[in-house]
């Protein structure tokens, strides 16, 4: 297996934390993104919807987008079990991950893609109005997840989890934007201290 990826951008990042997460080693291949290497002829051969990461297996096949990787992965190791165990268990993984990844990773995307001038090539059109638009809800989205997690350890329950490595590659790339956590945010800096300082979360 080969997993393509730009080290820098952080849906990588988050297959990164979960192999480290699982104990599993794949031989990766940076892509510069910014180059736009992925847009070459034989990388859209493999995933003609020019983005990483994707995951290539022996047999040729290619297994794209972050969180279709991070479930083949569970599949062949299912423990730790990440994206949960019991049929309630998964239903609130899945439920976490799309609130995150919807709520508050795609709009640090959009504003950081559409509101840098050095992201231009990669966005046609470039949108600056749509980067201004999803400002706010980052911070909707960091005042909520703040008052969730004023009950709970983790972002679905009480099991670190694949919508925990979502928020935690968001949170950080919020430097992007030159955004932090704040006193505002006290439950979410507590939560944000316990899953950085675990191993994987320097992968």
């Amino acid at each position: 297996m080969l997993l393509y990826e730009d080290k820098r951008a952080p849906n990588p990042r988050r297959v990164r934390i979960f192999l480290a997460e699982k104990g599993i080693e794949v031989e990766r291949r940076n892509i510069d993104i910014m180059a736009q290497e992925h847009k070459a002829a034989d990388m859209l051969t493999r995933n003609p919807m020019a983005r990483t990461p994707f995951l290539e297996l022996d047999d040729g096949r290619v297994i794209a987008e972050t969180i279709a990787i991070c479930r083949y992965f569970e599949a062949l190791q299912p423990e730790p079990a990440l994206f949960g165990r019991d049929p309630v268990e998964i239903a609130m993984v899945e439920m976490w991950q799309r609130r995150v990844e919807q709520g508050l990773f795609m709009p640090i995307s959009f504003a950081f893609r559409h509101g840098n001038p050095r992201m231009a090539h990669l966005e046609t059109p470039q949108v600056p109005a749509w980067a201004e638009v999803n400002l706010p809800k980052i911070g909707d989205a960091l005042n909520f997840l703040n008052g969730e997690l004023s009950g709970r350890a983790f972002i679905a329950g009480d099991d670190y989890s694949v919508a925990d490595i979502t928020a935690l590659c968001a949170i950080d790339f919020m430097r992007v934007l030159k955004l932090t956590l704040g006193e505002e945010h006290p439950h979410l800096s507590r939560w944000h201290g316990d899953v950085a300082g675990r191993p994987s979360a320097a992968a």
